[in-house]
């Protein structure tokens, strides 16, 4: 198994454990686009108690890369994101985190063939 196929593994795994609803193919896909970043410790997480790093996840991919325009709908979305993998959770996979966003405000297209 690849390095890539191990963490695409811990990540199903986990949204699993977390009664998560996300598409399998999406999340692979989402994985893949992260690139190297998946394969370093803190990279592969979000924290959702640091305002600068939300801030960040807003502007670069829910704005930037999926193309959302900034309003209360995605403080919203983040927020509810923090929640559903919960607080004292220490693993918020950054993957996990794009696909649940993708998945909740509809925009999952970009990642299907």
């Amino acid at each position: 198994m690849s390095k890539f196929d191990e963490a695409v593994a811990k990540y199903e795994a986990e949204v699993k454990r977390l009664g998560l609803t996300i598409d399998a193919d999406v999340l692979k896909a989402v994985t893949k686009a992260l690139g190297p970043s998946i394969y370093r410790e803190d990279a592969s997480r979000v924290s959702f108690s640091d305002k600068t790093e939300t801030d960040r996840l807003k502007n670069n991919y829910l704005i930037g890369k999926l193309g959302l325009s900034d309003g209360p709908l995605l403080d919203q979305a983040l927020a509810e994101c923090g929640e559903a993998l919960g607080k004292s959770n220490k693993n918020k996979y950054r993957a996990i985190v794009y696909a649940w966003l993708a998945t909740k405000l509809g925009e999952t297209k970009r990642y299907k063939a």
